[in-house]
């Protein structure tokens, strides 16, 4: 509402100043000569139509780089600025020996000179500084919990979901434009496994979505400064750093990189990990086993949250559901495996006997 009073009072303003300068440009011209009143026509409509073209070019350019925006503007401020100061100083060399048009082009050129060159050197390097005040970069103040950043990764993964529905997780999450991309990409690959992995992917940010709990953003548009980077991973760092975000992920080498970087990560298997219920060597676990191990005599069965169990001198019972005791607990970074012996079938289903082969 309030940028609508404001292009309605500049409006305003154009058409005042359309109509001075239109009244004013009918004296420029004999009244005999017939062309007055063109002039004062023609006058009001150039004011007005520059004036409208501005109001629509702010209207269909919603999105303002205000980097570019500050460039432009330090730039010509410079490159007068530079240009006053060497005509000032060649004044009394050249001035002498030159009539006043010439002296006069000299200027002109070295303003418009100055500017570009200003411009086009701020522009290209816009993405080295912050130009909100020129050459002073402010750090982003975040309220409340950093914002996490998804990976393709952790979309797929799908786990990110489930997190979400217990309305643990507080913060906003963002998912840029070319990690959609990258979804939309796996989703239309001939190879019928990683097509389905893409689908998932979607299904699961749809999911997000509709979630009431949470705030999912998608960015409209991939940022200027990522332009020039073609590495997914190394997009993400650069946004993460620049929207002050944490990255959560299931792939190790992005883990690596963003720690490099300073950037914060939260990984998806290590949250798993923190989460799995904890089994203390002499506890007793019920578990089914399903097929034998690697090791002569061994079996191995599986927790509810997906826990490897290795049950000793358990291939006999395979396919039944029996009593160990745990011995030892191996953490490796693909996860938790628990080891233990076999001391009898589980009381609520009773064993029959197997002989060993």
């Amino acid at each position: 509402m309030l940028l609508n009073i404001l292009r309605g009072v500049y409006v305003a303003m154009i058409i005042g100043v359309a109509t001075g300068l239109a009244i004013q440009s009918s004296a420029w011209l004999p009244a005999e000569t017939g062309w007055s009143q063109y002039a004062l026509w023609a006058t009001f409509g150039a004011i007005l139509l520059i004036g409208l073209s501005v109001v629509a070019l702010d209207i269909f350019i919603p999105k303002k780089d205000i980097t570019t925006f500050s460039a432009v503007y330090l730039g010509l401020l410079v490159g007068l600025s530079l240009a006053y100061l060497l005509s000032s100083g060649l004044r009394p060399i050249l001035e002498p020996t030159l009539n006043q048009q010439v002296w006069g082009l000299i200027q002109l050129f070295l303003a418009f000179l100055f500017c570009y060159l200003c411009v086009s050197t701020l522009l290209q390097t816009k993405n080295d500084f912050r130009f909100i005040i020129p050459y002073v970069e402010f750090s982003r103040q975040v309220k409340g919990p950093k914002p996490l950043l998804l990976d393709t990764s952790v979309i797929i993964d799908g786990r990110i979901a489930d997190i979400a529905d217990t309305r643990l997780l507080d913060c906003k999450m963002i998912v840029p434009r070319f990690v959609l991309r990258e979804l939309q990409n796996i989703a239309d690959a001939n190879d019928p496994l990683r097509r389905k992995r893409g689908r998932r992917g979607l299904d699961i940010l749809k999911r997000l979505q509709t979630n009431p709990h949470i705030e999912v953003e998608v960015l409209e548009s991939d940022p200027a400064e990522l332009a020039d980077i073609g590495d997914v991973d190394q997009r993400l760092v650069r946004l993460a750093k620049n929207l002050g975000a944490r990255i959560i992920t299931t792939d190790f080498s992005l883990n690596k990189i963003a720690q490099v970087e300073g950037v914060e990560v939260v990984n998806m298997n290590d949250l798993a990990n923190a989460v799995r219920v904890a089994a203390l060597p002499g506890e007793t676990l019920h578990i089914r086993l399903i097929r034998p191990g690697e090791q002569p005599g061994q079996a191995v069965g599986w927790l509810e949250d997906g826990t490897m169990v290795v049950a000793e001198q358990g291939r006999s019972y395979i396919g039944q559901e029996v009593t160990i005791t745990v011995t030892s607990v191996h953490q490796s970074p693909a996860g938790r495996m628990i080891f233990g012996r076999v001391e009898r079938p589980a009381a609520s289903q009773p064993v029959e006997s197997t002989p060993s082969r």
